[in-house]
């Protein structure tokens, strides 16, 4: 991943609305929701959701498919995880495996 995509990913994602629902979507993988039961679950009217989801869409972070009548809509979890490399890869000075074990990332990152 690079810093341009990196970048598009989060301005995808800088809404309360966004996260909420890609949460939501993460939380329901690999299954996914249809349009409607995530409008249900967040109290959402049609309009304003189509509106997000369209913009998260086209960022790559959700996926969606085509049931008959219904959409159903997927977080797109390569996406995600490729962002969380690419936010650590350099954690810890190049060793992101130290930055997982609380012991070991306060030990090399404390400053004192």
């Amino acid at each position: 991943m690079d810093k341009q995509l990196a970048t598009k990913l989060f301005e995808s994602l800088a809404s309360g609305i966004r996260l909420d629902i890609f949460r939501m979507l993460v939380k329901h993988a690999p299954t996914g929701l249809v349009a409607g039961e995530i409008a249900s679950k967040l109290d959402l009217p049609p309009t304003n959701l189509s509106f997000h989801l369209k913009a998260m869409t086209h960022a790559s972070l959700v996926i969606v498919a085509q049931e008959g009548r219904y959409q159903r809509y997927r977080a797109n979890l390569s996406v995600m995880q490729s962002l969380i490399d690419y936010l650590t890869a350099e954690c810890c000075t190049g060793n992101p495996e130290l930055c997982f074990d609380a012991d070991k990332a306060i030990t090399c990152c404390d400053t004192n």
